[in-house]
Order: structure tokens, then sequence, then C-alpha cells
């Protein structure tokens, strides 16, 4: 696969994933952890599918061949998906994102850290663009307060960070094995943590079907088809730019929800979205004139 292609991917998964937006707004009265099992339950039949049909039926034998390392991207997955729905309950919308927007610099001095990927100046550059376009977007929404909620938006930011590097391990490229049974253990376990923790708040897992059903087919379609394409993409294309790639997620999403639900959208959302695409070409371009990235 060339870096070209393994761009395209990771894009069209970032497109997919913005439009969740539109389906959380379509959620009335489920609480945010019963939108995270029911999510989570739409999305684990989809890549169970996916991953039986490209292991020709052996889906407990490609969990097994992930390892303690599928175990641990798993739960960053885990820790990822919680950590947003928990960081938007409790805290404001701006600090939650602009924390999420860490996750490439994280990515970035843990890969190289962990998986020896060195990381291109232009990448570094692109990352500061990258953030710097991010607190423009939500400065006016900044807040010191709801410390739990924006250590829990950290944390998904290292959530995620932690299943990108295991997507990009070398030693598991190495041998050819597939990497979305990571992604189906990690919807696994993130359905088990959603149903816990309604409990725990003392919510109930019963919903009205209207909102099932919207969690469920964002979980089906936009959730599975972004991890389908992403975690193909990241074969050829390293660890931090994957995930400064996905930063057009948080471009789009306001934008999306401004053209069909008639959302407001600040001059300054705009004016953000800018430097945050600025990154993405920058990062892109660079890549492809350093050519493919071998996994």
């Amino acid at each position: 696969m060339r870096y070209a292609t393994g761009v395209g991917l990771v894009v069209a998964a970032a497109i997919l994933w913005s439009l969740q937006g539109l389906f959380f707004r379509q959620i009335s009265e489920a609480s945010p952890w019963a939108t995270l099992f029911w999510r989570s339950a739409g999305m684990v039949p989809v890549i169970a599918a996916y991953v039986a049909w490209r292991g020709n039926g052996r889906v407990l034998a490609g969990v097994r061949a992930g390892g303690g390392a599928g175990v641990v991207g798993a739960l960053g997955l885990v820790l990822a998906f919680g950590g947003a729905v928990y960081a938007i309950e409790v805290t404001s919308i701006a600090n939650a994102v602009f924390l999420f927007a860490a996750t490439p610099f994280l990515t970035a001095i843990l890969g190289w850290i962990v998986l020896g990927e060195r990381v291109h100046p232009r990448t570094w550059a692109s990352i500061a663009v990258a953030m710097l376009g991010i607190f423009v977007m939500v400065r006016g929404g900044l807040a010191g307060g709801a410390l739990p909620g924006n250590i829990a938006a950290l944390l998904s930011a290292v959530g995620f960070a932690c299943f990108t590097l295991t997507l990009r391990r070398r030693p598991l490229s190495d041998a050819g094995v597939d990497t979305m049974p990571t992604v189906l253990l990690g919807g696994i376990f993130a359905m088990l943590a959603g149903g816990l923790a309604t409990g725990l708040a003392g919510h109930s897992l019963v919903v009205p079907i209207s909102d099932a059903a919207w969690a469920m087919a964002m979980g089906a379609v936009t959730l599975s088809g972004g991890m389908v394409l992403y975690t193909l993409g990241s074969r050829v294309v390293p660890a931090a730019e994957l995930t400064l790639l996905t930063m057009i997620e948080v471009m789009l999403a306001p934008l999306i929800v401004w053209v069909v639900l008639g959302e407001t959208a600040s001059r300054t959302t705009l004016l953000g979205g800018v430097f945050i695409l600025a990154a993405i070409v920058m990062t892109a371009l660079g890549g492809a004139r350093r050519g493919a990235v071998p996994a």
C-alpha cells in the first residue's frame, strides 16, 4: 500500500467519525453511558463479521494472535471511548476537545519511545499548527474548572494514542497478523464498561427504541467504518501522523452539524478549521515526499 493511499483511508475514517455528531443529536433520553453501551453493541457484530471474513471464520484465533499487545490496544480504546463520554458529560465541550487535541503529541512521544518512529520536524510543526487551530476554535469556552472531566479527556487522548501504537507495532505487522481483532476486543470491553457504568450511575440500559437504534446505527456505520479504514491506513502511516490526520474530525464535526441541523458555527470555529486543514495538508505533502513508510 502506498503512503498516499494510507492517508486517504485515514482521512476517510475521520470524515466518517465527524458524522457522529448528527447521530448524537438524535438521542433524546439515553444517558451517555447507555449510549456508549448501545453504540458498542452496534459496532461489535459488524467488526466481528469483518474479522471473520478476513480470517476465514477464525475470529477467536485472530483475537488470540493479537496477544498482550492486542489487549492493551483494546483497553486503550475503552479508555478513549469512556474518557470522551465522561469528559463531555462533566466538563465543557471546549475543554474536552482541546485536551483531545493532545493525542497527536502524545502519540508522537510514545511512538518515538516505544516503536522507535522518529518524528519529522515538519510533523512537529503540523501538530503545533493543529493545536493552535483547535485553541482558536474553542478558546471562548475554555474554563479552569471540572478537573475530573479534564483528566478524563486527557486519559481519552492517552487511550487512543496507546491503541494507535498497537496498530503500528512492527512484530505483529511483520508476521502478517490482522490488527482488526484488537478493535473487536475493544468494542466488547467498551460494551461491558458502558453497561457497568450505567448501573453504577443508577441509570438503565432500557432506553427508547429510537435512542438505541440511533446509537447502534452510529456504532455499526460511522464508528465501525472509521475503525476499519483507520486500521488499514495505519499500515503505512506513522503513528504521529495517523492521529494528526484524524483532527479533520474536529474540524468537520461542527461544520456538518451547522449545515445539516442549522447549529451556529462561529467565525472562530471556521478560522480554527483553516489552521487544522493547513496542518493536515502539511502532513500529507511532507509524508508523500518522503515516500511510503513500511509498517
